[in-house]
């Protein structure tokens, strides 16, 4: 099971990143990734649409290495996020951005992605709030509050009857009292997304007895 935590003090002051700005790179690195794990795999073609700040100086400050790093399971330290362009090609992902320079955006560092494999595709819009923080504000075009400052478990599921229920269910058995949720789906009987904020950061056991509901593609847990 794969849990996002900080490294060190030095991430709460300043993110352990490949530079040269936390805003620029290291949010935009988690922008990335957190996409990557809500779509549940590696997509076989990315859009990236830059709005504001981050279309004007993307390429000079590497937003646009870091993004794409990010959707490739890298995180902003990582000593191959520069190349994350070449690796996406050699690993068969196309990769286009759209840059948007005109229309205002809720934030300045804002970024939309929209991934697609095979008939499924996925759109996510975060925003870089600074010092390597992000906000998730837009999901399947539904709009979402989350911020990855809290413990989050994020499920990906088929959407079948009975699946909410199970899971809810076993975060009442362990105690695990459930701050935010969200829910979406692509389309009736489709992947589905479940984004819970919990109270605490210790959900080893929650989260492997979660793992066991049928129907259920992937978990992470973002600390």
């Amino acid at each position: 099971m794969e849990a996002i935590k900080y490294k060190s003090v030095f991430d709460i002051i300043g993110p352990i990143m490949v530079g040269p700005s936390s805003s620029h790179t290291a949010g935009a690195a988690r922008i990335g990734k957190i996409a990557r794990t809500i779509f549940g795999e590696l997509p076989e073609q990315v859009d990236i649409y830059l709005y504001e700040s981050f279309a004007k100086t993307y390429r000079g400050h590497g937003t646009d290495v870091a993004l794409v790093g990010g959707v490739l399971d890298m995180e902003p330290n990582d000593g191959n996020l520069s190349k994350s362009l070449e690796i996406a090609e050699e690993v068969g992902l196309a990769v286009k951005f759209i840059v948007n320079k005109e229309d205002k955006a809720e934030h300045p560092n804002t970024a939309r992605l929209v991934m697609r494999k095979g008939s499924r595709s996925m759109s996510v819009t975060g925003i870089s709030i600074g010092g390597g923080a992000i906000e998730v504000t837009e999901l399947n075009g539904f709009s979402i509050a989350l911020q990855m400052g809290v413990p989050t478990i994020i499920v990906v599921h088929q959407d079948v009857p009975g699946i909410i229920a199970q899971v809810t269910k076993i975060l009442s058995q362990h105690d695990v009292n459930i701050a935010q949720m969200n829910v979406t789906r692509a389309s009736k009987g489709d992947n589905a997304i479940m984004i819970i904020e919990v109270d605490t950061p210790y959900v080893t056991d929650t989260l492997a007895d979660i793992e066991a509901i049928e129907n259920l593609h992937n978990v992470k847990f973002f600390r």
